[in-house]
């Protein structure tokens, strides 16, 4: 059964760490240059591979003890929120150009690139975490892959116009704030457990 609760939060705590990422301006080079559609499907197919692996990896981390786990992801999360508040500017993702419009160039050339610009990033981790923290790989990996592919969405279609209106520094500090409430809240559940 899914938890509506869970698939939420970890929808808002990865969207919002995504949102400012490198993949994401990836996706809007792309979304510019190509179909939209066609660099969806491969963007999209990238993170879905991404999110079983993270949620299988952070399903692992159940088997330990609770406290463990809470104090483990409770100094991931503060890790996480660290590296968002130290980040500096990125600039956009540099994409080659693939030879043809056709569906499997466009959409393998989409697909290639999350594959390993997105491997072991920030929000892989997070997703595992989440996984670890709440044991319902089910509704931790809905929230994850409908996050990312949002933030995918918005990059390929819409990336423009919302950076237009949300400064990346404030959607950094937001993500980076509820990282860190995260880390501290599994942290005081790993002692007081």
């Amino acid at each position: 059964m899914i938890s509506f609760t869970v698939t939420a939060v970890v929808f808002g705590v990865v969207f919002l760490a995504e949102l400012p990422d490198k993949t994401a301006l990836a996706g809007l080079v792309l979304g510019t240059r190509y179909r939209a559609s066609y660099v969806f499907a491969g963007v999209a197919a990238a993170f879905a591979l991404h999110v079983a692996l993270a949620v299988a990896a952070g399903s692992v981390l159940t088997l330990l003890p609770q406290q463990i786990v809470h104090a483990l992801t409770g100094v991931l999360f503060l890790g996480g929120g660290a590296v968002l508040l130290m980040r500096k500017g990125e600039g956009e993702a540099e994409v080659r150009r693939p030879e043809d419009q056709s569906f499997w160039k466009v959409a393998g050339a989409g697909f290639m690139l999350i594959l390993v610009a997105e491997f072991g990033d920030l929000t892989q981790i997070m997703t595992a975490n989440l996984a670890a923290r709440y044991d319902d790989p089910l509704s931790v990996g809905l929230g994850a892959v409908l996050a990312l592919w949002a933030v995918a969405g918005l990059g390929i279609v819409g990336g423009r116009a919302l950076m237009k209106r949300v400064p990346l520094a404030l959607i950094t500090r937001i993500a980076a704030v509820l990282m860190l409430a995260l880390g501290v809240w599994s942290l005081w559940e790993a002692v007081a457990g």
